[in-house]
């Protein structure tokens, strides 16, 4: 089946929100809350080969983070939306974010957000990347949550403007990351 043009624009839904939750230390629970989050996403997209990991902070043993879940999915077209939004949505994720090759989805209470990516993206490997790497790395995890903890102590009217200024640390982990590989 030809792949259809993506979305030119990005698009989020209810516009910018304000950050209101702070770090909380490493919980087991997230891993929980993954497995439980994975589960349902596999049987809403039983249909579609995908693949679905646990990302971001909340996947990385004793980093502290958001109790927010990042979970990535891998899906065959992000064009194809029918094959894999829809189904999200019915399992009771709202949409959050459209953009080019990127989708997001979250749960009603915002602790779970799902990002969609077509599979080969190099955003999956990049956040696959950083995760591991923080997993096995000590220092750069200490730097990383250092850093977060200073951002989190600040005003911030946008999530996105956070999660932008935790970039140039991000961008340095993953270049060692990538060097020690």
């Amino acid at each position: 089946m030809p792949r259809r043009p993506d979305v030119t624009t990005v698009e989020i839904i209810g516009g910018p929100e304000k950050l209101e939750v702070g770090l909380q230390s490493y919980d087991a629970r997230w891993a929980e809350d993954y497995l439980y989050h994975r589960r349902r996403i596999l049987a809403a997209l039983a249909a579609v080969d995908v693949d679905v990991e646990h990302i971001g902070s909340t996947s990385v043993p004793g980093l502290a983070a958001k109790p927010i879940v990042d979970i990535v999915v891998a899906v065959p077209d992000i064009t194809a939306e029918e094959e894999y939004l829809d189904e999200l949505l019915a399992a009771g994720y709202e949409l959050r974010v459209r953009e080019p090759g990127h989708r997001l989805v979250r749960t009603p209470t915002r602790d779970v957000h799902v990002h969609a990516y077509e599979r080969g993206d190099a955003a999956v490997h990049e956040y696959l990347l950083l995760r591991d790497h923080l997993r096995t790395d000590a220092d750069d995890r200490a730097l990383y949550e250092g850093v977060k903890r200073a951002l989190i102590s600040q005003r911030w009217d946008d999530m996105n403007a956070y999660a932008d200024a935790k970039s140039e640390v991000i961008l340095a982990i993953k270049a060692r990351a990538k060097a020690r590989r």
